[in-house]
């Protein structure tokens, strides 16, 4: 894992905010806005977490990044909270902490941090046993879940396989599972 997770996170972050303005300007604009704060929004999240008190761990590209130790960009921050928690209490509580919520599934609920990093909380009872397994990792003073590598893989490994999956989403968990593999570029190399 991520020897310095905040360094890990800046990176990823920093990637992060270089993927939007590409993608901006794909679409006409110029993407230059205020980048959102994944650091501020981590944090902010799980000290309402912490607060309720809710089990949880931190997932998805984030994770990715910090157990592969390189950075790659990704849209929002996912965490899985145990599944026996109550979604409203947890709603509640993000909101009054000043997130916004953007929206209901049957398995996750998603807000917007106040500095408009997008939060995905999951709710399935098939993460339940990997969220009792997660390690912990120290981001600004805040001692934040992860789920453990050989776990990431096990999901981003099921999100591949998935047919219902959207394709260009399936590919990236494939990349993601060699990346946690080790399969990590060579700058020299080139792509």
């Amino acid at each position: 894992m991520e020897r310095q997770p905040r360094r890990g996170l800046d990176a990823i972050a920093d990637v992060t905010a270089r993927d939007r303005v590409l993608i901006a300007a794909r679409h006409g604009g110029t993407g230059m806005d205020e980048a959102p704060d994944k650091v501020a929004a981590l944090v902010d999240t799980a000290r309402v977490l912490d607060a309720l008190p809710a089990r949880y761990a931190l997932i998805g590209g984030v994770a990715v990044g910090i157990h592969s130790g390189v950075p790659r960009a990704t849209a929002d921050t996912d965490i899985a909270v145990h599944s026996q928690i109550d979604r409203e209490a947890v709603s509640h509580a993000l909101v009054a902490a000043g997130f916004r919520r953007v929206g209901a599934f049957r398995h996750r609920l998603n807000f917007r941090h106040a500095s408009g990093e997008p939060i995905q909380l999951v709710f399935d009872a098939a993460f339940d046993p990997m969220i009792e397994r997660a390690e912990h990792l120290d981001v600004a003073g805040v001692r934040v879940p992860i789920v453990r590598k050989p776990d990431l893989i096990e999901l981003k490994s099921r999100a591949g396989a998935d047919p219902a999956r959207r394709r260009s989403k399936a590919l990236q968990d494939q990349a993601d599972v060699e990346l946690l593999r080790g399969d990590a570029p060579d700058p020299d190399e080139g792509w």
